[in-house]
């Protein structure tokens, strides 16, 4: 007896899975009675690093106009749900969860033919092409947000890792700083662009840096596993420490040691909402914009600050008044943790094994 997961593309959909994954770990089942199924992208890498068993299909997302490309999906649907189909059966899968993205529909199709179980759980304020269509033969569906638009579905809140959904950030601060090579005192703030980094971002701290003129300023950024050597900090000015990764595993300790995060409104939205992180959000233009809606609700809710991109370059001016009004900051975090629920990814855990109706958040 297994119980699927379908998650790929981007970490706003990966890691949430994990975070279910992982709850059905602390339930007692066993990480090689948990499938994962995606694509070629970062859950291949991932996944597999993480213990559970994974399953590649062959997958191409939807081009958003008109490209001949589009013309092969079909096929490519059809190949990949009869593939899936395949596993599935082979490991006696009971229930299946589908995440959003391009490898939502072959995964559904499958289950949907084999009388299996099916959840879909949606990430973000605007469902996805795949969440929608998906969601209309789904057994029931859940979202992260309340105001979820395009999916009717039960608010559960957004799946997070233990490591983050219960973090005691006064506890772990000190450690997470000595992680980073810095020091107490000075405030600190986090970079993060998404899993893959952000270009837009990167270049604007690189601006914000080297023309800063305040306090004493400590920097922890992210700059996306391709993209940390497109990065220097040459230019920074004196009063600025910055320390500059790829990649950062260990998201607890990045969110105990920042005061402050700038970051795009995927998944990390949520990270920082729950670890009580005021936020400055600047939302892709990627993906029908899907991540402005994301931080409308969050910014609305007075848990964090929404930044355009073309209004980068006052980056420095935003960061230095939040810096500077701590109780602002506190306000922020207070919000943004009311609008968290740690406890949605053992809830959907508990779903999936049975434990709670479907219907209930």
């Amino acid at each position: 007896m297994s119980y699927a997961i379908a998650a790929a593309g981007t970490g706003g959909h990966v890691y949430p899975g994990l975070a279910v994954a992982e709850q059905l770990v602390e339930a007692g089942v066993a990480k090689r009675h948990i499938l994962f199924l995606g694509g070629d992208r970062m859950e291949a890498d991932i996944v597999p690093q993480e213990g559970y068993a994974y399953f590649r299909l062959e997958l191409q997302g939807l081009v958003r106009s008109l490209s001949p490309r589009n013309l092969r999906l079909p096929g490519i649907v059809w190949r990949a749900a009869r593939a899936a189909s395949g596993e599935l059966v082979a490991r006696r899968t009971r229930t299946v969860l589908c995440m959003g993205g391009y490898v939502t529909v072959p995964v559904a199709v499958a289950a949907k033919r084999l009388g299996i179980r099916l959840y879909v759980h949606e990430q973000n304020v605007e469902a996805g092409l795949a969440n929608r269509l998906v969601g209309r033969w789904a057994d029931s569906c859940f979202v992260s947000y309340p105001e979820t638009r395009g999916l009717d579905g039960t608010a559960i809140g957004y799946p997070l890792r233990a490591d983050l959904a219960h973090l005691d950030k006064r506890s772990t601060r000190p450690g997470a700083i000595r992680w980073y090579g810095l020091e107490e005192g000075a405030p600190i703030v986090g970079i993060v662009g998404g899993s893959q980094g952000s270009v837009a971002i990167n270049e604007a701290v690189g601006r914000m840096a080297a023309g800063w003129q305040g306090p004493p300023l400590q920097i922890v950024h992210l700059a996306g596993p391709g993209r940390r050597q497109d990065v220097s900090v040459a230019e920074d000015a004196p009063s600025v420490a910055r320390v500059v990764l790829g990649f950062e595993n260990r998201m607890e300790l990045f969110y105990s040691a920042c005061d402050v995060v700038i970051g795009r409104a995927g998944g990390g939205l949520m990270e920082a909402a729950v670890t009580g992180t005021p936020s400055i959000l600047v939302p892709g233009s990627f993906g029908g914009r899907h991540q402005l809606a994301n931080a409308e609700a969050m910014a609305g809710a007075g848990g964090a600050v929404l930044l355009d991109e073309s209004g980068l370059d006052s980056l420095g001016e935003l960061v230095r008044a939040l810096l500077e009004d701590e109780p602002r900051r506190v306000r922020m975090s207070q919000a943004a943790m009311t609008i968290a629920r740690p406890g949605a990814a053992a809830s959907l855990a508990d779903v999936m094994l049975g434990r709670a109706h479907a219907e209930l958040g």
